[in-house]
C-alpha cells in the first residue's frame, strides 16, 4: 500500500536531492540571480581570454612584461600566421578594367575566393571619375580584394546613364551591396573614409585593420584608451542615414536578371 506525501519542491533537504537523484521529482529551476552571475563571469572570462585578439605584433611586444610568455607566444605566432596568410592573398594591388565576356570569370568566380569591387563606369559621369580615382587608391591599400572597371554600356545593353557609377560589391559568387550613383555614400563629396565604411560594413575588411584611415588618424592621434578608441570607433563606422534620390528618372535597383546577364 502506497501512502501519498506531500513535498516542497522548493524546499533544499537531503531527502528531496534523493528524489531528484532517482527521477521522483524534477530538477530545482536554477536561481535567476545564479544565471545571472554566471553569465557576467563568463563575460569577464572571455573578454579576459580575447583581450589580445586585436594587438598586432609591435603592440604584442611591448606587452612582454605585463602578459603571461607562453599566452603571448601563442598571440605572435597568430598575428604572423595571418600576416602570411594576407601576403598570399594580396595578387592585385590595382583596378583591373574586363570586359562582358570576361565577366563571369573575372568576376564571379573570382569572389569565391576574395571579395570583387566592380565600378559599372561612364566616363562622362563627374561621379564616375570621382570614383575611379578612389578605387585605385582602395586597390593598392587593399591588394588582397579585387577591383575591377567595367563600362556600363557595354556591360547592360541600354543601362540608363543616371544609374552611373554603379558600385558592386560580390563574395560568393553573389552580390552583397550594391549603390546605384554615390548618392548614399556621399556624392559628389564621397571620400576615400566612406568606401572603407562601406568595406568595413561587407566584411571585406575588418573594423580593426590599421589600413583604414580612421584607424591611422587614431595612431597619430596616440588614441583615447583602449575602450575609448573601440567606442569611437564604432560610432565613426556607424552608417549614414541612406539619402533619398528625388531624381525621379533614376533606377534605383539593378534588375538581378540583367547581372546575370553581364556575361551571356
Amino acid at each position: 500500500m502506497k501512502i501519498p506525501v506531500e513535498v516542497d519542491l522548493d524546499e533544499d533537504t537531503e531527502w528531496n536531492d534523493i528524489l531528484r537523484a532517482h527521477g521522483v521529482i524534477p530538477e530545482k529551476p536554477p536561481s535567476p540571480t545564479e544565471q545571472l552571475e554566471e553569465a557576467l563571469e563568463e563575460a569577464v572570462r572571455k573578454q579576459h581570454e580575447t583581450r589580445l585578439d586585436n594587438k598586432d605584433l609591435e603592440e604584442l611586444d611591448e606587452l612582454e612584461d605585463q602578459e603571461d610568455e607562453e599566452f603571448l607566444n601563442y598571440y605572435k605566432q597568430k598575428r604572423m600566421a595571418e600576416l602570411k596568410k594576407l601576403a598570399e592573398k594580396k595578387k592585385f594591388g590595382s583596378v583591373l578594367p574586363v570586359d562582358k565576356k570576361e565577366y563571369n570569370e573575372q568576376v564571379t568566380n573570382a569572389s569565391k575566393e576574395t571579395y570583387v569591387i566592380v565600378h559599372l563606369s561612364l566616363q562622362s559621369s563627374l561621379q564616375s571619375r570621382l570614383l575611379s580615382s578612389l578605387m585605385v587608391q582602395m586597390a593598392a591599400i587593399f591588394p588582397e580584394l579585387k577591383f575591377c572597371d567595367i563600362s556600363a554600356q557595354r556591360c547592360i545593353e541600354n543601362y540608363p546613364e543616371s544609374n552611373c557609377p554603379t558600385l558592386i560589391i560580390y563574395h560568393n559568387a553573389q552580390v552583397q551591396k550594391q549603390f546605384i550613383t554615390l548618392t548614399q555614400l556621399g556624392g559628389n563629396a564621397t571620400t576615400l573614409n566612406d568606401l572603407e565604411k562601406v568595406l568595413v560594413d561587407v566584411g571585406a575588411v575588418k573594423e580593426s585593420d590599421k589600413r583604414l584611415i580612421i584607424n591611422k588618424q587614431e595612431e597619430e592621434d596616440g588614441g583615447d584608451g583602449e575602450n575609448g578608441l573601440q567606442d569611437a570607433r564604432r560610432l565613426r563606422f556607424k552608417r549614414k542615414p541612406v539619402r533619398e534620390d528625388t531624381n525621379t528618372n533614376t533606377n534605383t535597383n539593378i534588375n538581378s536578371d540583367d547581372i546575370d546577364d553581364f556575361y551571356d
